[in-house]
């Protein structure tokens, strides 16, 4: 997934940016560190910071049993957003340090941030956010990032399609079309399991029955308890022009696919954008024979089968590399590859350029390598 930025840096940021550099210099480091600097701040603000961007928790409210939307007001180096960008959000659970990507749900121009986040069974981070995170309360985010946004100049027809919680960016980007006063057609394709399954339920339900923002919105809603499993012949019956419509898609990774096959099969030449929360995987194939990978930094090395990602061995190894989302999206466990051959577990591609940096989770071993770790 590609970044976009949203903006230029703030002027808070530009502020901040010439602090942090001294706090920095090391004969100043040595008098006081800038991890004291920004400890005294948060105790006297929680939300300020000379370096990440904190947000205060303004409102929670409930969409459907497992799913909740968090309002946030961040600080002064929140560089903005485009609809259908997401963030990573970082916590702390039980003395430690998570962090997930998170679609921003809100619009520019809403008022304060909003992400959405549906419970998942065994959810790290989304469980916690649910059982810990209320009203008052900080979070840290990153910046803005992603490329699942609307374009400049707008097509005249579009649909926006999504299943489950998958209708978290894709409800972003119809509430940008509603502060851009979009007059062209606009079909909205959703997908959920029952009534009580479906996010932001009383806004679409208004938003289908009236919005003179919008004279051209049309709102298909697919209950599968109910009317059965949705294929796309369902996308052809609700929107017959449906091939000639920019589309922008998001959902489960099987659903994603179904999608993205029928374009294929009937030659859609219309663009489809699509934004996933699990990655699309190249299985990754056992290597022939073990193959030997060095942890420059710390010094230790361990085997590696190529059977599963580099991040997934090295925690296997002992070792503790920075982590996040795990599924490529969030970077954290970016870092460089000082030499040998890696594949690219999203695209399947195999990179032996040296000195390059790598995402630790979608990349998996094809020679012996070193890594800065």
């Amino acid at each position: 997934m590609s970044s976009l930025a949203a903006s230029h840096p703030t002027s808070a940021e530009r502020i901040a940016r010439p602090l942090v550099r001294l706090l920095r210099h090391p004969l100043v480091d040595n008098v006081v560190r800038l991890s004291t600097v920004e400890d005294v701040m948060q105790h006297v603000r929680p939300t300020a910071s000379l370096t990440e961007v904190r947000a205060r928790v303004l409102a929670v409210r409930d969409e459907t049993p497992d799913t909740r939307t968090w309002l946030l007001q961040p600080n002064a180096l929140w560089r903005g957003h485009q609809a259908g960008q997401h963030v990573t959000v970082r916590t702390v659970r039980d003395g430690r340090r998570v962090q997930r990507p998170y679609s921003l749900s809100s619009a520019p121009g809403d008022g304060p941030l909003a992400i959405t986040v549906k419970r998942q069974p065994g959810g790290l981070v989304s469980n916690h956010l649910h059982d810990t995170l209320r009203v008052g309360d900080v979070v840290a985010l990153g910046a803005a990032e992603g490329d699942f946004v609307l374009p400049a100049v707008l097509p005249t027809r579009l649909t926006l399609l999504s299943a489950g919680s998958g209708i978290t960016p894709v409800m972003a980007l119809l509430r940008e079309l509603r502060r851009r006063g979009h007059d062209g057609a606009i079909a909205f394709v959703h997908v959920c399991r029952t009534p009580q399954d479906l996010i932001f339920g009383d806004e679409l339900r208004a938003l289908a029955a009236r919005c003179p923002e919008l004279p051209g919105l049309r709102v298909h809603l697919h209950v599968s308890a109910s009317t059965g499993r949705w294929t796309p012949a369902d996308l052809a019956r609700a929107v017959p022009d449906w091939a000639g419509r920019a589309t922008w898609l998001c959902g489960p990774s099987a659903f994603m696919d179904a999608v993205s096959a029928h374009w294929a099969t009937h030659g859609a030449r219309a663009p489809l954008h699509r934004e996933r929360f699990t990655p699309a995987w190249t299985p990754p194939q056992p290597l022939d024979m073990p193959v030997a990978v060095q942890a420059a930094r710390s010094g230790r090395a361990f085997a590696s089968t190529g059977a599963s990602s580099l991040l997934l061995q090295a925690e296997q190894a002992g070792l503790a590399p920075q982590h996040g989302c795990r599924i490529g999206i969030c970077r954290s466990c970016q870092c460089v590859k000082r030499s040998g051959t890696v594949q690219n577990l999203q695209t399947g591609a195999l990179s032996s350029e040296p000195n390059e940096l790598i995402r630790l989770c979608v990349s998996a071993a094809r020679s012996d390598l070193t890594l800065d770790l």
